[in-house]
Order: structure tokens, then C-alpha cells, then sequence
């Protein structure tokens, strides 16, 4: 039903467009226009200027397609407009049903493969007079350096009764039900300075005391639904010093809060406690980024995307995810909101790619999920 040309050259039109994190101006400028001349009533909240960026979310909402219609369901589609680096210069080359780049970035299929699924849907509704519900959709910003678009949302804002983020990995019909939590925490560690040829014996270097308390902290996978990561260490300042500071930047994840909250709590006392084993002294600080979710299997929104994707012959599995996305902000909201995959393969490398099948399942599964939405509230 979708008209695959046309989501082939949009899908090639948007990832040329560079869409850095914080820099999502230009791409929320041409969706703002897109979305109003499909007919939404287009809202960008200040999440950019919250977050020192120049664009903030766009919500848009769309009317009923009839009376009969209106007080049905509200359906949201939702997906991510900035990219990781490198994403300037994109070259998307077909190949033989593949599409990359031409191997001097990233694609871009993460999230441009969401957010052309969305724009083929709308546009379908529009042209076939497809009876349906209300929708939103919403194009977030700053998803890539740890959901913050979502997370600073305008939340008065949505009025969904379920939603969809178009935004994993996977033939589209697999889709996540459950996805961790996940915590910053920025260890600092203080020792004391010295001239490091001089007077050696007079300093406590605090990266040698981060790698003594290193060396049995948490880390790495603590059970099946938690893990916790060293990320970054920063320390010193000049060869000649004994190092006065050192920084260690962590994370830690879980699709259970208990265990979130007990694996970061862990990870401060490992730190604070070890403070006087390494004589100095050690503050953390703790910064939640978003919380776990669970859907139920049986759950309003898995039900809705596995019956459209077996209308259209689409293999169903439902996944456990290890990561995070605009959907567990979403559904702290309220918003009951399962991710479809939409097809991309080797996201945040310049090995990416996504099979042109897939592109085009993407929307066709997104514009059924709507359609059997409006069918099941008859």
C-alpha cells in the first residue's frame, strides 16, 4: 500500500541532512513543515533550550478522519531526529537491496528509518481517506547522548492512549516489551598534589588510588537484567605532578528498579567506603537518566502491533532490550509505548546499513498498527 519510491528518496533526502545532537535545527525546521502540510497542528516544546540545543521536541496532533472516529484511541508514533557522529556528509549508497553510506560515516538509518515510516503513514491516511483515530506524533531531540529530548518533554502536551517508537534494530514485526533503567554516577577523587621529581613521597595520587578501588568495583554484567560499565576516567594534570584529582564516569542499568537502585548504591559505597583505605577523599554523585519499563505481553499496545504485523505476514517476536530509548521516558508518562524495529543493523558505526525490504515494512507496519487501531475500537 505505501509507495516505496517515494519512502526511498525521503529516507536519501533526510539522512543528508547532518542532525548532530543539540544542532536539530534544520531537520525539525523541514518536519515542521511536513507535519503541518499533512494536516497536524505541530508543537515544539523548549527541551533545546533546556539543554543548550536549537530545536526542541516537535509534538503534532492529528484529528480523527471522521465523527465516527473521534472518540476512539489516541495512537502516538514516535521517533528520534539527531544522530551520532560522524552524520555530516552522508553518502547513501543501494546496493543489491542494502543501503549504507559510502563508508566515511554513519547512515543515519537510526533514526531517519522511524521517522520516513512515520511521514509514508501520515501520508497514506491522507491520499487513501484511510478511516482512523486521533494520532500524535512526536520527533524528539537529543536521544543520542542518553534520551534527554524525551526527558525534558513538555509533557502537557501528550494525550496518547498508547504509542510506538520506531527506533531498534531487526526486522520490522520484532518489537521490545521491556527495556533497563539507567544511572550516571561521576565518581571524584581527591589526593594532593607534589613535584613529581622533587618531593614524590609528599603527594597521594588519586588516579593510582582510583585504580586500587577500580580493581574490585562493580563492573560488567551483574546478573541477566543489570549490568554496570567504567566508562571514562580523568585525571592529572601534567607529568611532573603527582595527581592531585581523578575523575570516574560510570553507568549502571537494569530492567528492575530494585536492582538499579541497589547496583548504584553498591557502586557509591564501593567508593565512599574505600575513601580511607587510599587516604583521600572521594565524592559521588548520581544522575538518573530514565527509568525501567515492562509491558505486559498481553498489554493494549504489544496486542495492537502483533495483530498488524501478522495481517501482514510479518514474523512476531518479542525482545528483552539491554539499552534505552524515548520509550522508557514514555511510558513513565503515562503512555503505554512498545519499539518497533524498523530494520537498521550496525547503528553508531559507519558499517550501518538497513535492507530497502525493511525501509519499506517499517511503514507499511507502522500505517497497519494505525488502520487495525481504528478497527478495534469500532
Amino acid at each position: 500500500m505505501i509507495d516505496e519510491k517515494r519512502v526511498l528518496d525521503e529516507f536519501f533526502e533526510l539522512v543528508k541532512i547532518r542532525c548532530s545532537t543539540h544542532d536539530e535545527r534544520e531537520i525539525g525546521d523541514l518536519l515542521t513543515k511536513r507535519l503541518s502540510d499533512l494536516g497536524g497542528m505541530v508543537h515544539e516544546d523548549n527541551a533545546g533550550e533546556k539543554l543548550g540545543g536549537n530545536c526542541g521536541n516537535l509534538v503534532a496532533d492529528f484529528p480523527a478522519s471522521d465523527a465516527a472516529h473521534e472518540n476512539i484511541q489516541t495512537i502516538m508514533l514516535t521517533a528520534h531526529m539527531d544522530c551520532v557522529e560522524p552524520c555530516e556528509g552522508v553518502k547513501p549508497v543501494l546496493d543489491n537491496g542494502i543501503i549504507r553510506s559510502d563508508g566515511t560515516t554513519i547512515l543515519g538509518g537510526d533514526d531517519k528509518a522511524g521517522v520516513v515510516a512515520i511521514l509514508e503513514t501520515l501520508r497514506q491516511l491522507n491520499e487513501k481517506n484511510i478511516p482512523h483515530g486521533p494520532l500524535q506524533v512526536v520527533f524528539t531531540t537529543s536521544e543520542e547522548n542518553g534520551v534527554h529530548g524525551s526527558q525534558n518533554l513538555d509533557t502537557s502536551l501528550l494525550h496518547s492512549d498508547c504509542g510506538f517508537t520506531l527506533d531498534t534494530h531487526g526486522h520490522p514485526g520484532s518489537m521490545t516489551f521491556t527495556a533497563p533503567g539507567k544511572n550516571q554516577l561521576h565518581i571524584h577523587i581527591e589526593g594532593k598534589a607534589a613535584h613529581a621529581g622533587i618531593a614524590p613521597e609528599n603527594g597521594i595520587n588519586a588516579i593510582i588510588a582510583a585504580g586500587k578501588l577500580l580493581a574490585d568495583a562493580p563492573q560488567g554484567r551483574i546478573d541477566e537484567e543489570t549490568t554496570c560499565n567504567v566508562g571514562r576516567i580523568v585525571g592529572g594534570s601534567a607529568t611532573n605532578v603527582v595527581a592531585d584529582t581523578c575523575d570516574i564516569y560510570y553507568e549502571s542499568r537494569s530492567r528492575d528498579k530494585a536492582k538499579l537502585d541497589k547496583i548504584t548504591q553498591d557502586i557509591v559505597e564501593h567508593f565512599e567506603k574505600g575513601a580511607a583505605s587510599v587516604n583521600c577523599k572521594i565524592t559521588a554523585e548520581v544522575s538518573p537518566d530514565y527509568g525501567p519499563y515492562v509491558l505486559e505481553k498481553d498489554s493494549p499496545a504489544i496486542q495492537l502491533a502483533k495483530k498488524a504485523a501478522e495481517k501482514l505476514d510479518f514474523p512476531v517476536s518479542l525482545e528483552e532490550s539491554g539499552g534505552g530509548s524515548d520509550a522508557n521516558h514514555f511510558n513513565t508518562y503515562g503512555v503505554p509505548t512498545v519499539v518497533l524495529a524498523v530494520g537498521m543493523e550496525n547503528a553508531h558505526t559507519k558499517e550501518e546499513y538497513i535492507k530497502e525490504k525493511d525501509l519499506y515494512d517499517a511503514a507499511r507496519w507502522a500505517l497497519q498498527i494505525v488502520i487495525e487501531g481504528a478497527e478495534a475500537n469500532k
